[in-house]
């Protein structure tokens, strides 16, 4: 696993919001990652998430646009909580260590991780923000996002908006049919030229949760899957925003408490 990152790639990323690393896994590992989330996937039957009784391709409300959403990606949350194998893979103190160098924070917690898989002629994901999304306002969260299959200008890659994270806020359209809707809100990045991130199988990129990013549609027939996981700087509070977490433990928090439950959002590193 390629998991050194050079003064040059963490500068790169602080300034652009986003970095590419080629090859980031070896093809052993990328066949043990393909072999472990497809087992995931497979033992959920359907689950989106553990603690919600949701199903992949059903509303949950993160988008009033489910039917023209559902058709965007299938989304499968938190593995590492359902699979041991998966597990491993996420709580790596070695990706921990790259998250918390890229985002310049001392400790790192997993906020949730997800398998997307665009099925094959699947809508484009629009442009969005991440951070929004998630119970915590933190403007140097961070997410890894691994490919299992090459990832292609047809078959949906993603996209990024450089330097956008410095300037957006947590104010988001979400994923719905305009593509450009997120230019309403940010009109001053509508002229700039977005960067493209094709990857090989094995590849990864690291984005700021408020990097403006998308990703194309699938124009072929077969499937294009990721594995991400989303990361939270140690020492974020509760912002009011249920998102992924389980009704359990929603139900002893109140605004402004830590989160801080190993359970939920492991510690994955912590600078000595």
């Amino acid at each position: 696993m390629n998991t050194s990152l050079t003064t040059e790639q963490i500068q790169s990323y602080q300034k652009n919001g986003f970095l590419i690393i080629d090859d980031f896994l070896n093809a052993e590992e990328l066949e043990q990652w393909r072999t472990a989330v497809t087992q995931a996937i497979a033992d959920r039957n359907g689950l989106k998430m553990p603690g919600k009784d949701i199903n992949i391709n059903e509303e949950d409300g993160i988008n009033a646009d489910a039917a023209y959403f559902n058709q965007v990606f299938d989304q499968l949350l938190n593995l590492w909580q359902t699979n041991d194998q998966v597990k491993n893979m996420m709580l790596d103190e070695r990706i921990g260590k790259m998250a918390a160098e890229l985002a310049g924070v001392d400790g790192i917690r997993i906020w949730h991780d997800q398998a997307l898989i665009k099925r094959p002629w699947a809508n484009p994901t629009s442009w969005h923000l991440d951070t929004p999304f998630w119970s915590f306002s933190d403007r140097r969260a961070l997410s890894i996002w691994v490919a299992l299959d090459d990832a292609t200008y047809e078959n949906g890659c993603l996209f990024f908006i450089p330097g956008s994270c410095h300037e957006t806020t947590f104010e988001n359209p979400g994923i719905g049919k305009n593509m450009g809707e997120i230019f309403g809100i940010y009109p001053q990045f509508k002229g700039t030229s977005a960067v493209a991130a094709p990857m090989k199988a094995g590849s990864c990129s690291f984005h700021n949760g408020l990097t403006i990013h998308g990703a194309h549609a699938n124009m072929t027939p077969g499937f294009r899957r990721a594995m991400t996981c989303a990361y939270m700087p140690d020492g974020n509070v509760f912002n009011g925003e249920p998102n992924i977490l389980p009704d359990f433990y929603l139900n002893t928090l109140k605004i402004g408490d830590l989160l801080d439950n190993d359970g939920q959002n492991p510690l994955i590193y912590s600078k000595p």
